[in-house]
């Protein structure tokens, strides 16, 4: 155990950082990815956003198998696999682009969400026993989910400036960034592969699974707490999903500032996972949950009654008519900016909701958080409704669907999250 103890995982650790960031990297590139396809294939607003469906679709197939196979075959195996079959989704995205298939691309967002759910169930909990667990383990999750959001802060500016203001997008042009992600997929894996570290325990279950979940179930608080955690990830996607193909699609605006004024949103994400865990432990899930829905629901409720003839001047980066790129001041509508502003309000409620969710539910922890994986499934499903809205309607009332996210989290944090089974036995 001490020579277990003393050695050296700083590559692993290293390894495992990149991961968190890949999560958000491949996450992330699916609604930019939505614009392209859109004008590729001359597809509406809905089909645009499939791929951003397969996507978080698969967390719905996967979330419960992907727990079952890191009991059967450990975190290392499972962090492998997923890391393969990153590998292998991105590169069938890749292939779309050569043959032109839409249909081709829709499977590689597939795969490749299998592969994001698959390295969310290991790399928290693999990235915490390479640190030594305590509070050097907590550091080390700390910087990797700081790391996440940097990389989601970068992904749609980086696609906006690949795809440039070019009348008609192809995939191809997006091509550097699935370069990018291969590469360093297939550094990780190697490096994992050949490098021994510590196998995390998996806690296996003391009762059939089945019966497990029908216990979690049992709970209201918790099934509400599910739908809840639907709703959070449709949200946090759709708002900034449908702000990108919103501003991408307005001449005076064009794709290169639409990703950079995204990426801010991803940017004030960041800022208030600092801000949350900075405070968390002096005001409760609660009050968190429900002063930042609220908030949500007055910036949602002023982006869709403000005139979008209104402008507002926000710093970004801007591509010339000679299509030289510079950093300066770009006026966008005020509906954008009240938009943008969400991210400060969906940067902590996954955690809250979680909290108020799992509370008493003793033995059914575990098999509770892997049924909140499934429902992840929600930031594919939401912004498909949106996008079909605003087929029919436009893309700033099609935000009326975010509103109506917002406003269930609101009343779970309100009412909702109240544990009124207390009688049910939990140990």
């Amino acid at each position: 155990m001490n020579m277990e103890s003393k050695k050296n995982y700083t590559l692993p650790i290293i390894m495992m950082i990149f991961l968190f960031g890949m999560i958000a990297f491949v996450t992330n590139l699916a609604v930019p990815m939505g614009v392209v396809a859109r004008e590729q294939f001359e597809f509406s607003n809905f089909m645009g956003l499939l791929g951003n469906a397969a996507n978080f679709i698969a967390y719905a197939v996967m979330g419960i198998p992907a727990g079952i196979l890191l009991q059967k075959i450990g975190y290392k195996k499972t962090a492998l696999i997923a890391i393969a079959v990153g590998l292998l989704g991105v590169f069938v995205q890749f292939l779309a682009g050569h043959v032109a298939s839409f249909g081709v691309y829709l499977l590689g967002a597939f795969i490749a969400g299998f592969s994001m759910t698959m390295l969310n169930t290991v790399v928290n909990p693999m990235l915490n026993t390479l640190g030594g667990g305590g509070n050097k383990g907590n550091q080390l999750i700390q910087i990797g989910g700081s790391f996440n959001s940097l990389v989601a802060t970068f992904t749609p500016a980086f696609v906006g400036i690949l795809i440039g203001e070019t009348v008609k997008a192809n995939i191809t042009d997006v091509f550097p960034a699935m370069y990018i992600a291969m590469g360093v997929f297939a550094l990780v894996f190697f490096v994992l592969w050949v490098v021994s570290i510590p196998e995390p325990h998996a806690e296996s279950f003391s009762e059939p699974l089945s019966n497990l979940i029908a216990g979690a179930l049992k709970f209201r608080h918790f099934i509400l707490g599910a739908i809840g955690i639907f709703f959070y990830v449709g949200v946090e996607v759709g708002t900034q999903g449908g702000l990108n193909i919103w501003l991408s699609g307005l001449p005076a605006v064009g794709k290169t500032t639409a990703g950079f004024v995204v990426a801010t949103y991803w940017f004030l994400m960041f800022i208030g996972r600092l801000f949350g865990a900075s405070v968390a432990s002096k005001v409760s899930s609660r009050t968190l949950l429900t002063i930042t829905s609220l908030v949500a629901l007055i910036l949602v409720a002023l982006a869709i009654f403000s005139p979008t003839t209104s402008q507002v001047t926000l710093p970004v980066m801007q591509r010339s008519d000679a299509g030289a790129l510079s950093f300066g001041l770009a006026q966008v509508p005020i509906n954008a900016m009240f938009l943008v502003l969400v991210g400060l309000c969906t940067s902590v409620m996954w955690g809250g909701i979680y909290n108020l969710a799992v509370e008493g539910l003793g033995k059914y922890v575990a098999v509770a958080s892997g049924l909140f994986m499934v429902m992840v499934c929600g930031g594919g499903i939401l912004p498909a409704i949106q996008a079909w809205v605003a087929d029919f309607s436009g893309y700033i009332p099609s935000y009326w669907v975010m509103f109506a996210g917002f406003a269930y989290l609101l009343f779970y944090a309100l009412i909702g999250s109240k544990n009124v089974n207390k009688n049910i036995e939990v140990d």
